[in-house]
């Protein structure tokens, strides 16, 4: 897979991804009538979006409540030294937990927001306890439990 840019993409291809974005369960048949083209064309070039790393994986959206997760917690951390080797230390450690759904490196007052499900408080406390406390080079952190969720993986807008 290259690096894949805009340029790559013409019009039909970007109704494949909007198409596929609004819902990933469409059929190929479904898909092709609805970008207007034939299937074997729809399949082909679907493949090629893959293969250039435009589409990077199809997977179902679960309501976390559902499965036992219904505690939204967002983490802003500090490192005690903002260096590539403890970046790297921290992303390969912060991979490995996971109740972490999302690391962002961000600029600004924290060096990283973390993304965490938790069933509730209680398994919260017990994770922060557990491993966020010693992950490695965390100088400190400022927890935000989320209240509500207004809108929450929203599509791209393109």
């Amino acid at each position: 897979m290259r690096d894949s840019s805009a340029e790559d993409l013409d019009r039909t291809d970007v109704k494949i991804l909007r198409a596929l974005h609004a819902d990933g369960r469409l059929t190929n048949a479904e898909l092709a009538a609805r970008v207007g083209v034939s299937p074997a064309t729809c399949h082909r070039r679907t493949q090629r979006l893959f293969e250039k790393g435009h589409i990077t994986g199809v997977r179902a959206e679960v309501a976390p409540a559902s499965v036992g997760l219904g505690a939204l917690v967002m983490i802003g951390v500090v490192l005690d030294r903002s260096s590539p080797d403890s970046r790297y230390a921290f992303e390969e450690a912060v991979l490995k937990v996971k109740e972490i759904l999302d690391c962002i490196l961000v600029a600004g007052e924290f060096d990283y927001f973390l993304k965490i499900r938790a069933r509730d408080i209680a398994d919260f406390n017990k994770l922060q306890s557990q491993t966020l406390i010693a992950l490695p080079g965390v100088q400190n952190t400022r927890t935000f439990f989320v209240m509500r969720e207004v809108k929450e993986n929203g599509r791209l807008p393109f």
